[in-house]
């Protein structure tokens, strides 16, 4: 959370200036020429569920974070589909990703949905932090700070599953998680840091030692993945498919070239290592695949950027037999 004055700023808040150059189509062109398995990985996967998707469930498809659609087969969804509901927070980029469509016919298929999927979290927690005394917790020390912190995250309010108005449950045949799920934990996560740097800038960093905190975020990542895990499976019609991609692990590295050498990286997991175990114990797993991507090159003094990816297609136990 950014503090600004009086005013405060939530991570969330800020995606729609982030998604403008790291999504739409300059960066699908970039993804093409340095990480083209991704999209075709991505790609494989949503056809492959449209495929899987048994007649008599409905046409509608959902994607859940889908921003500018930058990795979607936006075109086959929505010939697949007699709608398309994109969801996301950032209302602009969705209508950028509309827009490339050609067809004033598939464009009008697609319906959007602002919201924030998580059903609040970023603001339920920014809430509790507010209401913390943080001139008498600085003056305590760092254990005293982060304690504060981790029982707001034990506290915090995740609504499980998520209940958005304008999505309902059963009402689709597809249902896509496109590479969301590991922002749902880390912006409010990210906003609780930033919080101790403006209360206390010189304790940033001293969280790994406060093992009530360490226990607590990892808690309440869990708590977001599966909230996520059973709005999937709410809004999922009888024999429906869901198509689940979300990175795992982000890495860092300092010579184009060494991204896939371990030896000239570092790795830093975004999930929690039961992962796997939350979705095989909501879902029976179709098929499952696993690949890396690459956000940006080393330049100079900064390092390039990727992530490892999880992609899953999912039905619920009444389609086990897909």
């Amino acid at each position: 959370m950014l503090i600004r004055g009086m005013i405060t700023i939530m991570r969330i808040d800020t995606l729609p200036q982030k998604n403008m150059q790291a999504q739409g189509p300059r960066r699908r062109e970039w993804l093409h020429l340095h990480s083209p398995e991704h999209l075709q990985q991505c790609t494989v996967l949503m056809t492959r569920a449209l495929q899987l998707r048994v007649p008599a469930a409905s046409r509608s498809t959902l994607v859940l974070g889908a921003g500018a659609c930058t990795e979607l087969p936006l075109t086959d969804l929505v010939r697949a589909s007699e709608e398309v509901v994109l969801a996301d927070l950032d209302l602009a980029a969705m209508q950028r990703g509309r827009d490339e469509l050609t067809s004033s016919t598939l464009r009008k298929r697609i319906r959007f949905v602002q919201c924030d999927i998580t059903g609040g979290v970023s603001s339920n927690l920014a809430s509790l932090i507010r209401r913390q005394n943080w001139q008498r917790l600085v003056s305590q020390g760092s254990q005293a700070i982060f304690d504060a912190l981790a029982l707001c995250l034990e506290e915090c309010r995740v609504p499980d599953p998520p209940e958005i108005d304008t999505l309902h449950s059963g009402d689709f045949g597809l249902v896509v998680s496109s590479l969301v799920l590991s922002q749902l934990f880390s912006y409010p996560l990210l906003d609780a840091l930033d919080h101790v740097q403006a209360v206390a800038p010189s304790l940033l960093g001293e969280q790994e030692r406060h093992r009530r905190y360490q226990e607590a975020s990892q808690a309440f990542r869990i708590r977001i993945i599966n909230a996520h895990l059973h709005f999937l499976r709410s809004l999922l019609d009888m024999g429906g498919i869901i198509v689940l991609l979300s990175d795992i692990r982000g890495f860092v590295f300092n010579v184009h070239g060494t991204d896939h050498d371990a030896t000239h990286r570092r790795s830093l997991p975004l999930v929690p290592r039961i992962f796997p175990e939350l979705v095989r114990d909501t879902f029976v797993v179709v098929e499952e695949a696993q690949w890396e991507w690459l956000t940006d090159l080393p330049e100079k003094e900064r390092p390039g950027r990727g992530y490892e990816v999880a992609g899953y297609i999912l039905s619920d136990s009444t389609s086990a037999s897909l």
